[in-house]
């Protein structure tokens, strides 16, 4: 089941080791995917990972790109994206407004981390060409006010 906000005592600027302790610390369940959740409830969390090239992170909101339609061996964007799996996760977020967490991969003393960037909400999604030529989702969120918020199942 989906645990959307804050989980446990972690709160934004926190750092973890790896993908794994993120899942151990119900963060962020799955270990290889970006998106957590379910086509029915929604995304409950996000690793930006600097693998998609339409990602866009800023000050005061981010971009993300939906999942499909890259070559497994080079990561390049070779089909178009649809409407299906994560993407689907994202695109409920939209319609329910729930909370998303959100983690960056951080360069970090032993190597390579994942710090908790805090509470978004889902604001826009377009279907548009990407910067490789195909149609990519791309999922615009912007920080909750305040992310102190509790989790909600």
């Amino acid at each position: 089941m989906p645990i959307f906000g804050h989980v446990g005592y972690y709160r934004p600027g926190d750092v973890l080791d790896s993908r794994l302790a993120l899942s151990r610390a119900g963060l962020h369940r799955p270990t290889r995917t970006g998106v957590s959740g379910s086509a029915e409830e929604g995304a409950e969390s996000i690793i930006l990972a600097d693998q998609y090239e339409d990602d866009d992170f800023r000050e005061h909101d981010l971009t993300y790109s939906g999942s499909g339609g890259r070559d497994p061996r080079t990561g390049r964007q070779t089909a178009h994206q649809e409407l299906t799996g994560r993407n689907l996760y994202l695109h409920k977020s939209l319609e329910t407004g729930r909370s998303v967490r959100v983690f960056r991969r951080v360069a970090v003393d032993s190597g390579r981390g994942y710090r908790y960037e805090g509470l978004y909400r889902v604001v826009a999604a377009v279907y548009e060409p990407g910067k490789a030529g195909f149609r990519v989702w791309k999922f615009r969120l912007v920080p909750e006010k305040s992310n102190g918020a509790k989790a909600t199942l």
